[in-house]
């Protein structure tokens, strides 16, 4: 085992002789792998020296209320000790898994089959912290926190969504984690949109971001005084799930994924 290779964990919910070959390759591409069985007492054990989880789903997943209780655990779990993980799984389960189970929405989500470039791409990009699997990572900064949830639900099956309810925590994770685009509610108490975007903008790290404001004026007078502060545009919060998809979908450009 290399000493100075990033560590791999592939979690198994059933035996799968692809992941066999998965982890060959992986292997030869300079990572230390492990594979861990759906026998998973020592998860807990196993957070500290991984730097990253893959997690193979059975294509039965969502026939299975054992393995789906099993998945949860091992999410729940992995979110817990702060670790990135890819969920290799069937296209058709992302949907119904990321309803029933909140926290699949944390992670990076790659449909099967998935080839060798791009699984090693996006191993690469999840170890950086950059967006993986061709989905773009958007931040929504709304003090509502029903709100934020909506139009995370509205924009999950396409990105992936972060959400912070303060100006200030905004900051604190935007210096921490790369996002796309930043959703940003224009009125907020303490801290409102426009410091935040002012902050943003004295930041080398975070200064290119596109910013969006969320406002629920409308008025003639009330769009030019978002829009004088020159973000990347502006949305109503009165805007509905379609509007909103197609807005982001030209925003982030076409090559990103969304409705179509």
């Amino acid at each position: 085992m290399k000493e100075d290779a990033r560590n791999i964990a592939i979690v198994l919910l059933q035996y799968s002789v692809i992941v066999k070959g998965m982890e060959r390759k992986l292997l030869d591409q300079g990572y230390n792998v492990k594979i861990i069985t759906e026998n998973l007492p020592h998860l807990k054990e196993q957070i500290e020296g991984t730097d990253l989880f893959i997690v193979y789903l059975p294509g039965d997943i969502t026939e299975d209320k054992v393995k789906q209780k099993l998945l949860g655990e091992v999410c729940a779990g992995i979110k817990k000790g702060k670790k990135p993980a890819i969920i290799l799984g069937e296209r058709k389960n992302h949907v119904e898994l990321s309803r029933d189970l909140s926290d699949i929405d944390d992670f990076c989500w790659l449909d099967r089959p998935v080839d060798n470039d791009t699984l090693f791409e996006s191993v690469k990009n999840v170890l950086e912290g950059k967006t993986v699997g061709g989905r773009k990572r958007i931040l929504v900064v709304d003090d509502d926190p029903s709100y934020a949830r909506m139009v995370r639900e509205w924009m999950k099956e396409f990105y992936k969504v972060d959400i912070v309810t303060a100006g200030m925590q905004a900051i604190t994770f935007l210096l921490k984690n790369p996002v796309d685009l930043i959703l940003l509610d224009y009125d907020m108490p303490v801290v409102d949109g426009p410091q935040v975007l002012q902050m943003l903008r004295q930041e080398n790290a975070t200064r290119d971001i596109p910013v969006v404001f969320l406002t629920g004026v409308g008025t003639k007078e009330g769009v030019e005084r978002v829009m004088a502060l020159r973000p990347a545009g502006y949305i109503l919060k009165s805007t509905t799930r379609d509007n909103l998809l197609t807005y982001l979908k030209n925003k982030l450009g076409l090559k990103g994924k969304g409705p179509t």
